[in-house]
């Protein structure tokens, strides 16, 4: 028998609230399978089970906010009898939310508001077909009173209240208010995070100049050969380059746990996104350095095109190796950043511009751009730090190296 815990989706989150359930006590689930909704202060999360088993219970019902850590439910393994787990109580409270008090993020995307239990204590008891016939209507169901104290809320109470409603005058809701309620939240969180990383973490940053003139022209030719709709953006023949970069320099790629550095195997490229009305997520590419530009390409506007519809799962928040920041289509020529707890180390990438340099005795304008490394002092230097930003430089003046 396996618990299946809140996971962390990120230095800044200490709890979630469990938004929905998408398997029931029974069912059968494989390892990657979205099995949960969880609203953070990032918005909805889908999370993932991370093995193969049977649900034997489920240990929190939907609205609860739950701890990062807390047991969530429990799982046979395959091959072992179900329903052997033993009870666990919930460690975490319910919190009561109606539509109207709920904020809704500027994407647009209304967060589910979770049903009251069935028969539970205080609660509203409602059945299937009304609850059904109240989202077709746009009813928020929390509001609708059975017609006698304690009974249930048919079918009828849903239309008497829908009648009511649309007699009632109108009241716009302050959508302004709740998106900068949400964007309050979000800061919130990231100061948070950024105040522990600065706290915690002893920085040290690097800066180099590298010449990027051979990726660029070579990007120019490739797109030109391509039709529009699969030609790469600038930056993602830098992304591949950071990635196989991070391979020679192991020690910017990895966690700090509280047993000290630990590496990783593979490169989970996090990728700094701005979302829609502020804030920042930076979720995870997995296996940035084994894909080729193509597929980078696709990851990342797949990525993008999530972030902006808030449709992120678990593993992209949680999974990310080291992070990535590029600021230089905002015009921003050099960067130095701030370490994403418990990664180790975070690369900034700057705009690409006409630079003077000498070549061959003479001086010639060359494309180049700032990078900069910020990382953990506790597990590398700058004699490492500076060997990963030679090896950036040196995979950028080989593009054929980064197909």
């Amino acid at each position: 028998m396996h618990e299946f815990r809140m996971p962390s989706l990120g230095a800044d989150m200490d709890a979630g609230t469990l938004v929905e359930w998408m398997v029931k006590p029974g069912d059968h689930v494989k390892r990657g399978q979205v099995v949960a909704v969880v609203e953070t202060q990032k918005g909805a999360i889908e999370v993932e089970i991370w093995e193969d088993g049977t649900v034997a219970s489920l240990a929190v019902p939907p609205g609860t906010k739950v701890p990062v850590g807390e047991v969530l439910a429990s799982l046979s393994a395959p091959g072992e009898p179900a329903g052997m787990a033993p009870p666990t109580p919930p460690a975490a409270v319910p919190i009561e939310r109606s539509a109207e008090a709920q904020p809704v993020p500027p994407t647009g995307r209304a967060q589910p508001v979770p049903p009251p239990a069935a028969g539970g204590a205080g609660r509203t008891r409602i059945s299937p077909s009304a609850r059904k016939l109240a989202e077709d209507l746009g009813i928020a169901i929390e509001s609708v009173q059975p017609a006698e104290a304690g009974g249930v809320v048919s079918r009828a109470d849903v239309e008497r209240a829908a009648a009511a409603a649309k007699t009632a005058p109108a009241r716009p809701p302050d959508a302004k208010a709740a998106a900068l309620d949400w964007h309050a939240q979000m800061r919130k969180a990231i100061a948070a995070a950024m105040s522990r990383s600065k706290r915690e973490i002893p920085h040290y940053y690097l800066a180099s100049d590298i010449d990027v003139t051979a990726v660029t022209d070579w990007l120019v030719a490739e797109n030109l050969r391509r039709g529009v709709a699969e030609r790469l953006l600038p930056v993602v023949p830098l992304m591949k380059a950071v990635a196989l970069a991070l391979r020679e320099v192991p020690e910017l790629n990895g966690f700090w746990t509280p047993e000290g550095f630990k590496p990783s195997a593979a490169v989970h490229l996090g990728m700094a996104i701005a979302m829609r009305g502020g804030g920042l997520v930076a979720p995870a590419i997995h296996d940035a350095d084994r894909l080729n530009l193509d597929a980078l390409m696709a990851a990342l506007r797949d990525l993008v095109s999530r972030v902006r519809g808030g449709r992120l799962r678990s593993s992209e928040m949680s999974d990310p190796t080291v992070t990535l920041t590029n600021l230089g289509d905002q015009g921003v020529e050099g960067v130095f950043p701030v370490i994403y707890p418990p990664q180790v180390a975070i690369v900034g990438l700057g705009k690409v511009t006409d630079r003077a340099r000498v070549v061959g005795g003479a001086v010639v304008a060359r494309k180049a751009l700032t990078a900069t490394l910020a990382a953990d002092h506790r597990v590398s230097d700058g004699h490492r730090g500076a060997l990963f930003l030679a090896a950036l430089g040196r995979l950028l003046n080989e593009p054929e190296k980064l197909r």
